[in-house]
């Protein structure tokens, strides 16, 4: 205890925190102090714009006083408001507009102390490194600044210098938080206050995490090997020769932030294009690769000249476990197929709920306050309307938040809050679920094919509509391509790993005699334009042709495939 200092604490440790500021109370209630002075100000303000029937008239005073506030109060607080500036369904106009300013429009610090740490973690001289270095920063942010340079190499770079004595700000303030967590969490209804220091302690390891430097580089690297194969998306390279803790080196990234849709325009790129890799690229992140960005705020995201979306900051990265990605897949399936049941079930999986909890009485409530806000289409989703409505439930019911899943909302509403910034009327789902639909259909992985079959049967039922209904949305990702996802549907069918399905899939049609002619022919409607009849016919008495060694015959009517026949040739025609 006696020989640990704030600033020397290079990973987050919520006990040795504890530990330094219990026997130094004065620091801690200082620092309380001073954030509680500052908000009752504001507060006051407020309320004194209102009782002199003056709020329209000081609201843009009201805005920078906010701004200037949470500047002052430092790293953790300017986190808070950068998180909020991209939530323009949240934030009043001219309060967003000053807390935009808070992504890279910070004072920075003095350039003699900047230039002084560069040349100390590189330990040699700038000239040495740098042919040229921008005399002041470009931009600079909650936790260092960027300077604009080039290396004696040629090399265009951003150079990004860490704010001195950052550790001890971030340290008090991670430990007031902590304790405010721990004070609060019993007078929270129910559960919502359950796990409330665990989600600080998981910040506070992101927020060290972010701290160095050499960390961010790695995480760089990893992220840009996830999506080396995907043209769309670009992490600069960075330069480790010229890396240390405390600097970080890497390229220089040409393009406009993605909430400035008018430059955006104006460069020939369309919205709707940059929104799209946004959102899928989120859903890799999160459902694919499992490494994920957790603070992709609209200044760490640029819309490059040449339409590709390039990523920056990898400070605040985390990573999923394999059955929580497809653990969040079932989730999402079921709450847009409405399976509550199954949905409540996810959410013991995820950790939102108690393996003991009893969920009969939540089905119902799921069911009353999801099912609203699905609405009756399922491009209505919206979700920031889901986490809205999906609160009214920690109210009554013993739901909690897992500290893993902080990271994960705050990324999946900071993406949608920046979309609807490109776009008022955007539907994260309109994106979102023909990728999941595309991913499920192609069934890339044996996980994921038993998902499909999850979702194509239910209580032993083959679900007709839900195959087609898959089909369509699929159709709307410009990506997905009926034919190759048809002819692996139907090898896997006959496949021996697909022995399962075949017998399930008979089981299903001799029960219930689900597969009717009128059903054959809406799925050729929905095909018909990518797949050519005569190869469908193939596969398909093949198929048959292999049911019958499992020991069912005429399962199907003749008749269905003379009507699909029938299409085929006049569609060949």
């Amino acid at each position: 205890m006696g020989q640990y200092q704030p600033g020397q604490l290079q990973r987050y440790n919520a006990e040795a925190i504890a530990r330094h500021y219990d026997y130094r109370p004065w620091l801690g209630w200082g620092r309380m102090l001073q954030i509680i002075w500052s908000f009752a100000g504001f507060i006051l303000s407020l309320k004194w714009d209102e009782w002199q029937d003056k709020v329209e008239q000081n609201k843009g005073k009201r805005a920078s006083q906010l701004r200037e506030l949470l500047t002052r109060l430092g790293p953790t607080f300017i986190k808070v408001g950068q998180a909020l500036s991209t939530r323009p369904d949240l934030i009043r106009k001219d309060f967003l507009e000053e807390l935009i300013k808070l992504q890279d429009q910070l004072p920075p610090f003095d350039n003699a102390i900047a230039y002084q740490i560069i040349e100390t973690e590189l330990d040699r001289p700038i000239s040495e490194v740098f042919s040229e270095l921008s005399p002041k920063p470009v931009a600079a942010a909650s936790l260092g600044q960027v300077y604009r340079g080039r290396l004696v190499t040629g090399e265009e770079v951003a150079v990004k210098v860490q704010r001195p004595n950052l550790r001890p700000v971030i340290t008090l303030d991670l430990y007031l938080m902590r304790w405010m967590a721990g004070w609060l969490a019993p007078w929270l209804p129910l559960n919502l206050g359950h796990d409330l220091t665990l989600i600080v302690d998981e910040f506070g390891i992101k927020l060290f995490e972010e701290i160095d430097y050499i960390n961010e580089g790695r995480n760089a690297e990893k992220f840009a090997s996830n999506f080396r194969n995907d043209p769309r998306v670009k992490v600069p390279s960075i330069y480790w020769s010229y890396t240390n803790t405390h600097v970080l080196t890497l390229e220089w990234i040409n393009g406009f932030k993605l909430t400035d849709s008018a430059r955006i325009k104006q460069a020939g790129l369309d919205p709707e294009g940059i929104i799209t890799i946004g959102v899928t690229s989120g859903l890799q992140q999160l459902l694919e690769h499992g490494f994920f960005h957790a603070d992709p705020h609209p200044g760490n995201l640029f819309a490059m000249p040449d339409g590709r979306m390039a990523y920056i900051d990898f400070g605040m990265m985390d990573q999923l476990e394999e059955v929580t990605k497809e653990s969040l897949v079932d989730a999402l399936v079921h709450l847009v197929n409405k399976d509550y049941a199954d949905l409540a079930t996810d959410f013991v999986n995820l950790g939102f709920l108690t393996p003991n909890t009893n969920i009969g009485p939540i089905i119902p409530a799921l069911e009353s306050v999801l099912g609203n806000a699905i609405g009756k289409n399922v491009n209505e989703f919206n979700f920031k309307t889901i986490t809205d409505d999906f609160s009214e439930l920690m109210y009554e019911y013993p739901f909690r938040v897992p500290a893993k899943f902080a990271l994960i909302i705050r990324s999946l509403v900071t993406q949608e809050g920046i979309a609807l910034s490109l776009n008022p009327n955007f539907k994260i789902v309109e994106v979102g679920y023909p990728y999941i639909a595309r991913r499920l259909l192609t069934g890339e992985s044996p996980e994921l094919r038993r998902r499909l079959l999850n979702v194509l049967f239910k209580d032993g039922r083959f679900q007709w509509q839900r195959l087609e209904n898959l089909i369509q949305i699929a159709r709307n990702d410009s990506s997905f391509d009926v034919l190759p996802t048809a002819q692996m549907g139907i090898q896997y069918l006959l496949s021996e790993e697909g022995g399962f399905l075949r017998r399930k899939l008979v089981l299903a049609l001799t029960e219930d005699d689900r597969l009717h002619t009128a059903e054959v022919q809406r799925l050729w409607d929905i095909v018909k334009d990518d797949i050519k009849p005569n190869r469908l016919l193939d596969a398909a008495m093949g198929m048959l042709t292999q049911l019958s060694r499992e020991g069912v015959t005429a399962i199907i009517p003749k008749s269905a495939f003379a009507n699909v026949e029938s299409k085929g040739k006049k569609s060949q025609v």
